[in-house]
């Protein structure tokens, strides 16, 4: 063997062990590393799988969502309370409460009731018609004869205020239909309040009024007026 050969023999294998320490010692004297280095990629795959396994498992570990806090369902017993339940009743004097509302008289059936809860003003009127034109008008149309924009889109008619069934209800029949919703109707407790709903009842029998009304039924004043133009014209 010459020199050469035999330098070079040196530096493969000095190469060889260099590269066995750098892949973990997996050499075994050959000059083929592949076998190795598969291996060592094998061995940090795994550790980097070991890893992110045991991270998953710490962070599922430490949830706080809402759906683990500590909490009873509705009727729940509980040993923490001396009468065993987990709901407790409610505060001597509690009133329910609702924004923007005022208290309104206690009838048994208020579908049945025959008037309003306080006087009637053009300030009930006024708000009654623009609540009226806000959450009413939409199916209901401006006049109440059921044919609003939401109904020329096809949603479900509702039946027009002018009909003989509903100008002879009781005005607490529109105010029950409004908070609990009657048909194909939502109830609208969440979206109008009490006296407001009070208010575009009495702006309800404003326009069954109207579009039945007769000359005598205005009052003088006006009654003159409306003559005097008629014979103007």
């Amino acid at each position: 063997m010459s020199r050469l050969e035999g330098a070079a023999g040196r530096t493969r294998n000095t190469r060889n062990k260099r590269n066995a320490r750098k892949f973990g010692g997996y050499w075994e004297g050959s000059g083929d590393i592949s076998g190795s280095f598969r291996a060592f990629r094998l061995f940090r795959v795994f550790r980097v799988l070991s890893c992110l396994g045991l991270f998953a498992l710490l962070c599922a570990s430490c949830r706080q969502d809402m759906q683990d806090q500590p909490k009873y369902k509705p009727l729940a017993p509980s040993d923490f309370f001396s009468d065993g339940r987990s709901a407790r009743q409610l505060v001597k004097g509690t009133m329910p409460y609702s924004p923007e509302a005022k208290a309104t008289p206690p009838i048994t059936d208020l579908s049945k009731a025959p008037t309003l809860p306080f006087a009637l003003t053009p300030q009930v009127m006024d708000r009654g018609q623009e609540r009226f034109n806000i959450y009413c008008a939409p199916c209901h149309g401006r006049l109440g004869y059921g044919n609003g924009m939401v109904v020329q889109r096809g949603f479900r008619a509702p039946p027009s205020y002018h009909i003989d069934r509903l100008r002879q209800a009781p005005v607490g029949h529109f105010y029950d239909v409004m908070t609990n919703g009657f048909g194909a109707m939502p109830s609208y407790a969440d979206k109008v309040a009490p006296d407001d709903r009070w208010s575009i009842t009495a702006y309800i029998r404003a326009l069954q009024l109207s579009q039945r009304a007769t000359l005598n039924d205005a009052p003088p004043a006006v009654r003159s007026q409306l003559e005097q133009e008629g014979q103007t014209r």
